[in-house]
């Protein structure tokens, strides 16, 4: 079970070594990386000073300062955005989605593309948003992508839409999605400061359905990574980019 890849491909072609299948709840996509700003599409694109730049305008929470300093850049370089950031990104998929081992099951983070995922997910990569699966005898429902943000990362939808996902999958035994339920320890990223985005309709999930687990990632540094929640475990699984290290799932 990984979360939050993030680039690190070196890594997860033995993530699922000894297991029946590898679970993969998103982010494969690296744009920039908070804990070294040399790596991701923007400083290949803009430099390690200006990444340096927007790492610490976004820390302090002035999205507009950088959003700007995003506008100004594009402006001057002499590429079509969209056009620019597609071409990254696949180049990242199509090393990922070939060191996925087989079977492989799979959702949308918030800064991944889906559009573009049918593209590159071969026989034995299933992915699955707002759909469940049985798994060695488990029903695992699946919920990809994130909510908006001021960060307007790529795949943020509304509540509502999010909401509507979460209800589809009905009762399963674990309740797989990128972002965490909305409790404050859990939404908490120690290092950024700041709460990210949980979902009130995952949170609301399993206080109704009681699923054995509740995994997930999105908050790389999260003040607790694992808690109760009544009968559920809620486990943080997101710290693959930086460790390597898949949480296993055992029954």
């Amino acid at each position: 079970m990984i979360s939050d890849v993030h680039g690190n491909a070196a890594d997860l072609a033995a993530a699922g070594n000894g297991a029946d299948a590898l679970i993969c709840l998103g982010d494969l996509v690296l744009f920039l990386d908070y804990a070294d700003h040399s790596r991701g599409i923007f400083p290949d694109l803009f430099g390690v000073e200006n990444a340096d730049l927007i790492v610490s305008l976004r820390t302090a929470r002035r999205f507009d300062e950088a959003r700007e300093l995003g506008r100004r850049l594009w402006a001057e370089l002499d590429a079509d955005r969209d056009t620019a950031i597609e071409q990254a990104v696949r180049r990242q998929y199509a090393e990922l989605f070939a060191a996925f081992p087989t079977p492989t099951y799979a959702t949308y983070g918030n800064v991944d593309i889906p559009t573009l995922w049918p593209e590159y997910a071969r026989p034995g990569v299933t992915v699955l948003d707002g759909e469940r699966v049985e798994i060695g005898g488990r029903v695992f429902g699946f919920v990809g992508g994130g909510l908006r943000t001021p960060m307007r990362t790529p795949y943020e939808i509304s509540d509502e839409e999010y909401a509507a996902k979460v209800e589809a999958l009905g009762d399963v035994d674990v309740l797989c999605s990128h972002i965490p339920p909305e409790v404050p320890e859990l939404t908490y990223d120690t290092v950024a400061r700041r709460f990210e985005r949980g979902s009130g309709a995952l949170l609301a999930a399993i206080h109704r359905t009681r699923p054995r687990y509740a995994l997930f990632g999105h908050v790389h540094q999260p003040l607790v990574p694992r808690m109760r929640i009544g009968a559920t475990e809620c486990v943080n699984v997101g710290h693959f980019a930086s460790s390597g290290r898949p949480w296993t799932l055992s029954w």
